[in-house]
């Protein structure tokens, strides 16, 4: 409401006595019935009715033709944005209702021919999933301006079934953007693959340097097989042939090519500038484990919520450590707001009196070991204060692409799936720049373009 603006009522209706915020697209001025004679005009009492305007909106081109003195004829041209028989705003709307307000085809098709719009359930498939490739390279130029211009990244992977098959979508985002990517595997590999961002496709994408060494040493990769990649330089873009190579060279355990594979994906980043402080913020999947890893705090507490005591000991155990875990907490929230030495040895070592505790539950027991041996994840943010304590954006983020699948299912096609990751990344990546969906789409299927790029977009946000 603009200052000192007052409001009153006006046979049930909310009257301003100055102008709204909103934009008027119309005004119409109403006369008194039965003017009497000789009154004066003493000013307009504003009344703003906000309505909306749907239905079919049809326009004939007529393209003139002429022909010149020389045989040749001269078409009129459409106007610039009009690609096919289906205006803008029509196409945005059809995106905007499937794509963000979940509304299946056959509901969507019923809604189109409500509005009296002739189309046909292929016409509709079509718009949703065909030649959207100013979409999907926008999306794809979001990943490498996110990771370019980031301290940290969250991720997780949910279910999603594609061709009747088993299949996954990874999340990968921070306060800048979100990005969705549906593959058949949730593993390291994967994982690792997606980072490179689509763009090293014709690139050496298999290196080995002290990156990749050092995360096969972490690995505990044996010494003579490293002696052995050491002498050897393995050039290559695709994870088949680099598995030909190792074979020839007698590495054929599958957990040492599978080590080796990873190494060298992550020298590959890091080779083509993936910022070597780089935090990874997870819920402990093992696939996301990775350059700077830190772990949710969130999720290490279900663990504990998610046991059932036995008896009224074991749940006295259980509320203790609970009510300690959420104390160290605490204790890290105002330590990132103002670290300090002190602060920093006091909770670390009341992380480690935690996880040595010894309960009447020895369920719990085990689970406070399996905790204590996450410390250097847990307690990252000790030495970086600037990272998350938990996972929740990325649970955030990839909530709503969950409940897409649940009223959609799976997808059939490979343009399906696409599209369905593509809008999910390019929707959420709006909000968190507070930019409409809709008037997004409108701007992008118009042609105007005069929205900046959201790879533009997450430069500015991460630089201002």
């Amino acid at each position: 409401m603009p200052p000192f603006c007052t409001l009153f009522y006006f046979h049930g209706l909310i009257c301003s006595a100055i102008a709204s915020n909103l934009k008027i697209h119309e005004e119409k001025i109403i006369k008194p019935d039965n003017l009497p004679e000789g009154a004066r005009l003493k000013g307009y009492q504003d009344v703003i009715v906000q309505d909306i305007v749907i239905h079919a909106h049809n326009i004939r081109y007529r393209l003139a033709q002429y022909q010149t003195k020389d045989g040749k004829y001269i078409v009129g041209q459409l106007p610039e944005g009009i690609r096919n028989h289906w205006g803008s705003t029509l196409q945005s709307f059809i995106l905007y209702q499937y794509h963000h307000q979940h509304v299946t085809q056959p509901l969507l098709l019923e809604q189109l021919h409500d509005l009296k719009i002739d189309i046909s359930s292929g016409q509709l498939s079509n718009l949703i999933t065909q030649k959207q490739d100013r979409f999907h390279e926008e999306k794809d130029a979001l990943l490498e301006a996110g990771i370019k211009h980031a301290l940290y990244l969250h991720t997780d992977d949910t279910g999603a079934r594609h061709a009747g098959k088993t299949g996954y979508c990874t999340h990968i985002g921070n306060d800048f953007f979100a990005w969705f990517k549906s593959t058949e595997s949730k593993s390291r590999i994967n994982f690792l693959e997606l980072l490179h961002c689509n763009k090293n496709k014709e690139e050496k994408q298999y290196i080995f340097n002290s990156g990749a060494f050092e995360y096969m040493e972490r690995q505990k990769l044996a010494k003579g097989i490293l002696a052995q990649l050491e002498e050897h330089d393995f050039e290559g873009t695709d994870q088949e042939g680099l598995t030909k190579w190792l074979v020839e060279k007698g590495i054929t355990n599958s957990r040492h090519q599978k080590i080796i594979t990873e190494g060298a994906l992550i020298g590959s980043l890091l080779r083509h500038g993936i910022p070597t402080n780089l935090a990874i913020i997870s819920d402990d999947a093992g696939q996301f484990n990775v350059f700077d890893h830190a772990l949710c705090w969130i999720h290490t507490e279900r663990l504990i919520h998610r046991l059932i005591p036995l008896n009224d000991q074991h749940k006295k155990a259980v509320e203790w450590v609970r009510s300690q875990i959420w104390a160290i907490y605490a204790d890290l929230k105002a330590y990132k707001k103002s670290p300090s030495k002190k602060q920093k040895k006091k909770i670390r070592k009341d992380f480690i009196d935690l996880c040595q505790t010894k309960t009447s539950y020895e369920t719990l027991n085990q689970l406070l070991k399996r905790i204590g041996r996450n410390q250097h994840e847990l307690l990252r943010v000790l030495d970086r204060p600037e990272l998350p304590l938990h996972n929740n954006l990325s649970e955030n983020d990839i909530r709503d692409y969950v409940k897409k699948r649940k009223i959609s299912g799976s997808t059939r096609s490979e343009n399906g799936r696409k599209c369905r990751d593509t809008f999910a990344s390019l929707k959420k990546t709006c909000r968190k720049h507070s930019i409409s969906f809709w008037e997004y789409l409108v701007d992008r299927t118009s042609g105007k373009n005069l929205i900046p790029s959201m790879s533009e977009l997450i430069q500015k946000a991460a630089c201002g």
